[in-house]
């Protein structure tokens, strides 16, 4: 939540969830060292600030399903978005928005659901190898972006019903 409010967004709890009001986004800072699952979500929103974003505690993403700074800055590289890693701190480049393009997950769920929602505003479509990483831990995110009014093409066999 700190860094929604950081970065200029109007958060809305609600029973059902969070609801976040359209704003003019900033750059913001946060450590995330005690909380390394965020990494990816905060780079979806860092991409869409204004000015350069400094999330810290890049040091605990090296095990994860991927490594997940590599990860994160090669696959958000390839729509556009540019993130330096420096030290224990992962850097990026927000204010263009998310271009658009091809990107894998490396069946990461995390990875896959963070391009997922850094392609919801994106110039133009973003397609994610291996998407059905997600199974992993939210069997049901792809449903829930539909139902949230996202428009998206699920083209892997799990949810393929929809």
């Amino acid at each position: 939540m700190q860094a929604l409010i950081s970065s200029g967004a109007r958060p809305n709890l609600r029973t059902e969830g969070i609801e976040i009001a359209e704003a003019n986004l900033k750059a913001f800072e946060f450590d995330a060292t005690n909380c390394p699952d965020l990494f990816p979500p905060l780079v979806s929103l860092a991409a869409y600030c204004e000015g350069i974003s400094v999330i810290g505690g890049i040091q605990r993403l090296a095990h994860k399903e991927s490594n997940r700074a590599l990860t994160l800055q090669e696959e958000f590289g390839k729509i556009g978005v540019s993130i330096e890693l420096k030290d224990d701190q992962m850097i990026i480049k927000g204010g263009k928005g998310v271009k658009g393009g091809l990107v894998n997950s490396r069946h990461d769920h995390r990875i896959a659901m963070a391009c997922s929602v850094a392609g919801l505003k994106a110039a133009s479509e973003v397609i994610i190898e291996e998407a059905e990483a997600v199974e992993k831990s939210y069997p049901g995110f792809y449903e829930d972006l539909l139902l949230a009014g996202a428009s998206l093409e699920i083209l892997y066999p799990a949810v393929n019903k929809l």
